[in-house]
């Protein structure tokens, strides 16, 4: 047991360690300030800065940075789609595998753009190499850069300053960010013994007989692994992900892939206390959701330690959960990547979450319905600030006090923004057709758990494309024959077809509503003028107001999502407690 807290312990300090020279890298990278970079990286930028024709220092409001990301997205959609649907006749196909079937596509292009990944197919099976390096591998840089971009305008914004131009921001988020830890993390990952290579699947014979041959899938996956975890997008290249010996074969590898998902999110606090020229304030939310991140580790960790009641019955003695989890990385391991996963909204999954105890489905759907622990690629660090927001106002009117955020009024524009976002979108993008889907179990859902945990399925699914996070509990009807099995006569379903097309509303709706309302609400604050602090100014730095923001959080996220919480895992574990499941 030990040994588990320890690991866990010594992988959250190499994070904190981590976060004031990263937050400080992408501070000076997005005030344009020299970097180490920048003699190679400037000239390379010059080019593709005069290729698309982008003015650099044009600035951007709200409406037009939202136009740009919605134009962009909208053509990358299109040629994700071109590729998969083509990947048939394109090379780079070892194992001539058709196209998948037009509603798979669909889902996976809008996953994908959307930086959910969220996957209703098994990767090599469904998707040539093509498709896997030049579809998905592209949009895994250019949605993470987006989200990015989206963060940052809104620290801009938040902190008085013109949002920006939002063509600069995704290629300078690229070149300087992504990219460059890209290349030094894939090289890790390939020294940690994960493939990068063209050729296809080895065929060999098995142990158990001679006679029989087995193919296992090879492909260019370290490229793919890296920015899968850095850039938030969580999308495995084999179907069953992180746990995947191929993916993540060992301690150091898995280390690499905590680190790497965790880095941007935790840093981007550390940038905001630099753009607003208060580090002191950066720190303390940074500490108020590192101990609701550490609260949640715990409660997820103890559950897997203690094990099954039921299970341990039966053996006699209290053994850890190990269902669905790799042995190599145990329960401390798949806690930590579990909760790190559905709180910084990367999805990528080292063990099978549907199996965790109801203390893990608790805390990662409370996760993905909060959104900020740490939250996803630059737009978790949007939702904090806008949490910040309303925390202010209510703080105000408790206290009789004007409500201001760095010396810049909160009124009604930003209360409506700020609430629509929080309060309205993620939940109705979620609650109504996880709703549909309950009302037809059998012909839409494909539920195969009974009872609380099958109803906890369901509410996972949404939560996760509407949080851009794509992990799932799985459980459920929700994936197409592949593409040699359709060529070969297989039938295509009914609630694989209900589950592609009624989550891209989740997925759409979770990404492109929140991203427009966050770039109104930063440029509405850009534009207000700065008041000066009084003695009766709420300050916002402080230890006790951060502790009021955490109830604030805490307290909304309860109001609006305990009820669904009741009915899954929190119901489960009495179910269970009982000794029934």
């Amino acid at each position: 047991m030990l040994q588990g807290w320890i690991q866990i312990g010594l992988t959250l300090l190499i994070v904190v360690a981590i976060t004031p020279f990263f937050g400080r890298y992408m501070a000076r990278v997005y005030q344009e300030r020299s970097t180490f970079l920048d003699p190679i990286l400037n000239p390379i930028e010059r080019i593709l800065y005069t290729l698309v024709g982008v003015q650099t220092k044009a600035e951007m409001t709200g409406w037009q940075y939202a136009r740009a990301i919605l134009y962009s997205n909208i053509v990358m959609g299109l040629l994700i789609f071109l590729i998969i649907m083509n990947q048939g006749w394109l090379p780079f196909n070892p194992t001539k595998i058709p196209a998948p079937t037009w509603d798979t596509a669909l889902h996976t292009t809008i996953s994908f753009i959307t930086n959910t990944n969220q996957q209703h197919y098994s990767g090599e099976t469904y998707l040539s190499y093509a498709s896997q390096m030049w579809g998905l591998g592209y949009h895994m840089f250019t949605s993470a850069a987006t989200g990015l971009a989206v963060g940052i305008a809104f620290i801009r914004g938040l902190t008085g300053r013109p949002l920006g131009n939002f063509y600069v921001d995704l290629i300078r988020s690229i070149t300087r960010v992504l990219l460059p830890i890209c290349i030094v993390g894939g090289i890790a990952l390939m020294a940690a013994g994960v493939p990068e290579t063209l050729a296809g699947p080895v065929v060999f014979p098995t142990l158990e007989d001679s006679n029989i041959s087995q193919a296992i899938a090879l492909g260019p996956v370290a490229h793919f692994e890296i920015i899968k975890q850095l850039g938030e997008n969580g999308g495995g290249f084999f179907a069953i992900n992180s746990a995947h010996p191929l993916e993540n074969p060992n301690g150091f590898s898995n280390l690499i892939q905590i680190v790497a998902m965790l880095s941007i999110p935790t840093s981007l606090i550390y940038t905001y206390g630099l753009f607003a020229n208060n580090t002191k304030q950066a720190w303390l939310v940074y500490g108020m959701v590192g101990v609701i991140y550490i609260v949640f580790i715990i409660i997820t960790a103890i559950g897997e330690y203690n094990g099954n009641p039921a299970v341990n019955a039966l053996l006699g003695s209290t053994q850890p959960n190990l269902e669905g989890k790799e042995i190599r990385f145990g329960w401390a391991q798949s806690a930590l990547f579990a909760v790190s996963t559905t709180g910084t909204m990367c999805g990528a999954v080292n063990s099978l979450h549907d199996s965790f105890m109801p203390n893990g489905g608790f805390v990662t759907l409370s996760n993905m319905f909060l959104q900020i622990i740490w939250g996803g690629q630059g737009t978790g660090t949007a939702y904090l600030f806008a949490y910040l927001i309303l925390a202010v106002f209510v703080t105000g009117l408790m206290v009789g006090r004007t409500p201001e955020f760095l010396g810049r009024k909160i009124e009604k524009r930003e209360v409506v923004l700020a609430s629509f976002l929080i309060l309205l979108v993620h939940p109705i993008s979620i609650m109504i057709p996880a709703g549909i889907a309950l009302a037809f179990p059998d012909q839409l859902a494909g539920i195969r758990n009974p009872g609380f945990h099958g109803f906890a399925q369901v509410l996972y699914e949404y939560a996760s494309a509407a949080a851009n996070n794509g992990s799932g509990f799985e459980g459920l009807g929700d994936s197409q024959p592949s593409p040699i099995a359709i060529a070969a006569g297989a039938k295509t379903t009914a609630t694989a077809l209900w589950w592609n097309l009624s989550t891209c509303f989740s997925l759409l709706a979770g990404r492109y509503i929140p991203i427009i309302g966050l770039l109104l609400l930063a440029d509405s604050m850009s534009r207000k003028p700065q008041v000066p602090f009084t003695v009766g100014t709420l300050r916002t730095d402080t230890g006790l107001f951060t502790g009021v923001t955490a109830g604030v959080i805490l307290i909304l996220g309860a109001l609006t999502f305990f009820p669904v919480l009741a009915f899954g895992p929190i119901g489960e574990a009495f179910w269970i407690a009982k000794g029934i499941g």
